[in-house]
């Protein structure tokens, strides 16, 4: 079926700062925060999830340990979709008012017996009482931080039983470490775009410098030898190439032991590309990991979503433009001291300092699907990309951020 809605996402983070699942929402072509109504259309989106988060090969789920919370209604409770999804990984996301019709409850009740998860949102938490954990497994609160001693009372019920609690909206690492004291289990809020330190720790570490002028050698083309003698300088880093190149099918044949035979396999643009992401683990400035996740997703989406109009080779700099758009918080420099310390091409700064150029209309849209913003549609449209060609791209970037991660 023709798609007319659009996936947007947020990340759900634990205690310890890890993100533990993501939010689906669905956004419709012609009007925000509508979701779909038709029973095909639901069973349509619930399929099309199914099988971009399920390898069809060996049934595999490719967001790993997340779990995907989707937003539902209640006649998504009895598609036929659902069953494709691994119930232990998935939670329909419902409003506790759709629970007073008796079908939909029978239907919420049958997802609880066969392990799918529920999470209700606009639940009274006072009045609900023992039959919560029966119809529930998480239940969402509406975090402020003006009240947290009444808020811990009444939290501390529920920290006994088996329900969690998600919070929403906690904006500020303030307010998170706030939850994670009260005992709630995963947050919901924009800190993964919030560095978890301030963004000016006092300038690149060493790591980091080294990182850049590698990039820098590999965008003049530097001559293998070159490059090798600045990896050689640093035996961490000539460590992880080795184990990248060995770890990720090149199809060697056997283990490759050498820095310099590592680099011709490698090739200029994968180099330059591994070496991005590297750039943005180096940071010793207290980072939360979310901010990593977010830059990697956000960097494929972004290449997957420009990568049928520009090219492959364009789409490779689109990549390092998401991944860059985030280096400033990733870092704890500012945007104008990252551009300082390595050249980019003319495109690639556009993107960066005003989402403009070739690339920056793409950078653009990934950053409006992770922001649940209005303007999903209108950029979509103005690039020509359809409600299918976006949804694709974003839960393909979201499973690639995982094998990343691994």
């Amino acid at each position: 079926m023709h798609q007319t809605n659009f996936l947007v996402r947020e990340p759900l983070l634990d205690p310890r700062q890890r993100v533990v699942g993501y939010e689906l929402c669905w956004q419709r072509q012609t009007r925000s925060g509508a979701p779909p109504s038709t029973p095909a259309e639901l069973e349509s989106l619930v399929d099309f999830v199914a099988g971009q988060m399920v390898d069809d090969d060996n049934g595999a789920w490719l967001l790993r340990d997340k779990i995907l919370f989707l937003e539902a209604v209640p006649a998504m409770l009895s598609t036929d979709a659902l069953h494709r999804l691994p119930p232990e990984r998935t939670v329909l996301s419902l409003k506790a008012a759709a629970l007073a019709n008796p079908d939909t409850l029978a239907a919420v009740q049958a997802l609880r017996a066969g392990g799918v998860g529920i999470l209700l949102r606009e639940a009274d938490l006072a009045r609900s009482g023992a039959r919560l954990p029966t119809l529930a497994s998480y239940v969402e609160v509406r975090f402020s931080g003006a009240d947290v001693a009444t808020q811990a009372r009444t939290y501390a019920a529920f920290r006994q039983s088996a329900v969690g609690m998600i919070a929403r909206p906690v904006s500020n690492w303030a307010d998170f470490d706030a939850c994670a004291a009260l005992g709630l289990n995963a947050f919901v809020g924009k800190l993964h775009l919030t560095p978890r330190t301030s963004l000016l720790s006092g300038g690149m570490n060493p790591a980091q410098t080294i990182i850049m002028q590698l990039m820098q050698m590999v965008r003049q083309n530097a001559d293998i030898g070159q490059i090798e003698t600045v990896l050689k300088h640093d035996a961490t880093l000539s460590y992880k190439l080795l184990r990248f190149i060995n770890s990720a099918g090149f199809g060697a044949g056997r283990e490759v032991q050498s820095i310099r035979q590592a680099l011709a396999l490698l090739g200029y643009t994968p180099l330059y590309r591994w070496l991005t992401l590297l750039l943005a683990t180096a940071s010793t400035s207290g980072y939360s990991p979310v901010l990593l996740e977010t830059a990697v997703v956000r960097g494929r989406l972004a290449e997957l979503l420009g990568q049928a109009a520009l090219g492959k080779n364009a789409a490779e700099n689109i990549f390092v433009a998401g991944m860059f758009s985030l280096l400033d918080r990733l870092l704890g420099i500012s945007m104008k001291e990252v551009l300082a310390n390595i050249q980019l091409s003319d495109d690639v700064v556009a993107a960066l300092l005003t989402r403009g150029g070739k690339y920056g209309p793409y950078l653009a849209l990934a950053e409006a699907c992770e922001l649940n913003s209005d303007l999903v549609a209108s950029l979509a449209a103005s690039l020509k990309l359809s409600p299918e060609d976006v949804n694709t791209a974003h839960l393909s970037a979201l499973a690639w951020a995982q094998t990343v991660a691994a």
